[in-house]
């Protein structure tokens, strides 16, 4: 066979060579040692948090290392991209703060090394097409579906292995003859891989999370180029690695039955075998079993489920970091303000089995993360996420915003903030009462009559003075804690809880309810300064009068 012959048969448009491609994309100016990595997803309109995990880890190896991350859209699969995608994908990163120094953007391309669209690519994958074809490499297959189908029929019955390999690749090694026959015919044909490999070699492999693994050698002649032209992922991924010049692939660890493809792909190819980080799948507990997420029955592997929710990105980072990298918690407690980057990310202290994902502590590092904000912080980052997903309280808040930082202030700040908040939805439920529109009319504890009551609301608003510090106003409400005939000795209480109608707490929570329609609230003294003195006793009257 005359391979470069066939090769000008199959693509007699290229001229381009793979040494002007190397001239058009040569060697990054980068530091000794610095990683050049990606995120290459593919639109299919699901971002989910297992991209967000790989994104992080690439983020953090390239940019502490003085390298360059940039984000590659894989959309060689027609059939599964969803119109939009691309935008959605490349949005939803950019909130979650992952910053690429190059690749595609909604406006298009952004670096020299593009484009960064792979179907974009489709003359530069035919050079290296070429190439491997005329090494004898690379051959075109004519199988139509059914007998590709009639194939797999046979072999399963047969309890082979599946696949176009051995006497089951009857074009491996046609004529040219016949190759010129079916193209003369009009008849579609993909470029298959000629594999040299076998299954009964097995050789050593290093990656950077599952350590030393043994790999069979693949003997399949995998698809390269489709019918229509476009390259499968596997023969686009070793184009681009090499031409982006990336020296990390960070993926899931789904792909590892591929490397030994890929491997051999990147040897015929002639180029440098990036290092692999194969990352282990996020999982829950589904009863007293662990499985992985799975996008039909778990919202919360869907990155707009965190958006929804209200959970701060600071907070799904710091949580994604527990996760990638056992010894940062240990890390952060050391450090409680210093920024997430500055902790040393190992990806080869990622668990190699995968990570339990835990909605409770994500939560709780949410309220950590939202007790540590400053009010000003807080304010910007709720607004935002209410004008998205609750309009009424995002007008309220943009409204009087010296108001609702007022509001936000409380409690903040200090060695022990309060930590009312993990998600931007539980904003209105704990300070909606500030505004009129959202409180509630307050029930009150049935074994206190409602003259009790009154009573203590009218003795309060007697004494009420808007102008009393915070010690004077509670010996205020002490005092009308004695003339109830009530007790402000708890230890009393405890010890002979029927001597006593009640006790200087059931006072607070009656003033409480009056004036916030709550049992629990922040500081109630707090909350009298920032509603003032008329809308205070205003709310107090209301109630007063419903009783």
């Amino acid at each position: 066979m005359d391979y470069q012959a066939l090769a000008n048969l199959l693509f007699p448009n290229v001229s381009d060579t793979p040494e002007t491609l190397e001239e058009k994309y040569p060697l990054r100016n980068v530091p000794e040692g610095a990683v050049i990595t990606r995120m290459a997803p593919s639109p299919t309109g699901f971002v989910h948090l297992g991209n967000l995990v790989q994104g992080l880890t690439s983020e953090r190896m390239a940019h502490q290392s003085g390298g360059v991350l940039f984000l590659r859209v894989e959309d060689t699969d027609a059939k599964r991209e969803v119109p939009g995608a691309v935008e959605v994908l490349i949005n939803t990163l950019k909130h979650y703060g992952i910053q690429f120094d190059e690749g595609a953007t909604i406006d298009g391309d952004a670096g020299l090394y593009g484009p960064y669209r792979q179907r974009q690519r489709a003359a530069i994958y035919h050079v290296y097409a070429k190439k491997l074809v005329s090494e004898g490499q690379a051959y075109p297959c004519f199988c139509t579906e059914e007998e590709l189908g009639a194939m797999r029929e046979k072999q399963e019955a047969n309890k082979e292995t599946t696949g176009y390999y051995g006497d089951y690749a009857i074009w491996r090694d046609r004529s040219m003859e016949d190759i010129q026959a079916q193209l003369d015919a009009g008849n579609p044909w993909v470029l298959r891989f000629r594999s040299t490999g076998s299954i009964e070699n097995q050789f050593k492999f290093d990656d950077l999370v599952k350590g030393k693994l043994t790999i069979t050698e693949n003997n399949v002649d995998h698809v390269l180029l489709k019918s229509d032209g476009i390259p499968t992922y596997h023969f686009a991924h070793a184009v681009d690695d090499h031409l982006m010049r990336t020296t990390h692939v960070v993926r899931g660890d789904e792909w590892l039955p591929t490397l030994p493809f890929h491997i051999q792909l990147f040897k015929a190819l002639g180029f440098k075998l990036p290092k692999y980080v194969h990352i282990g799948p996020l999982m829950k507990m589904d009863g007293t079993s662990k499985r992985k997420l799975s996008k039909r029955k778990d919202p919360e592997l869907a990155l707009t489920f965190y958006k929804a929710e209200g959970f701060p990105v600071a907070a799904v980072y710091e949580y994604i970091m527990t996760l990638l990298n056992s010894n940062y918690e240990d890390w952060r407690r050391a450090n409680p303000t210093a920024p997430a980057t500055d902790f040393a990310f190992s990806p080869k202290k990622l668990n190699p089995a995968g990570n339990l994902f835990d909605y409770a502590k994500l939560t709780d590092v949410s309220k950590n993360v939202i007790a540590m904000m400053d009010a000003e912080s807080v304010y910007d980052l709720l607004l935002e996420w209410a004008k998205e997903f609750d309009p009424d309280f995002g007008a309220k808040l943009e409204a009087d915003p010296a108001y609702a930082k007022a509001i936000l202030a409380i409690g903040r700040g200090g060695k022990k903030p309060r930590k009312d908040m993990a998600v931007w939805t539980e904003a209105k439920p704990y300070m909606g009462f500030f505004y009129d529109e959202y409180l509630q009319i307050p029930v009150f504890d049935e074994k206190f009559s409602a003259e009790t009551v009154k009573a203590a609301l009218g003795k309060f608003l007697e004494k009420f003075d808007i102008s009393d510090d915070s010690g004077v106003w509670f010996d205020k409400v002490k005092a009308i804690t004695e003339e109830l005939g009530f007790t402000t000795d708890m230890k009393a209480y405890k010890a002979d809880p029927t001597a006593f109608p009640g006790t200087v707490a059931d006072v607070s929570t009656f003033i409480r309810q009056a004036t916030t329609g709550k049992t629990n609230s922040p500081d109630l003294y707090t909350v009298m300064q920032i509603l003032g003195y008329d809308r205070t006793v205003a709310r107090i009257k209301a109630v007063l009068e419903s009783l």
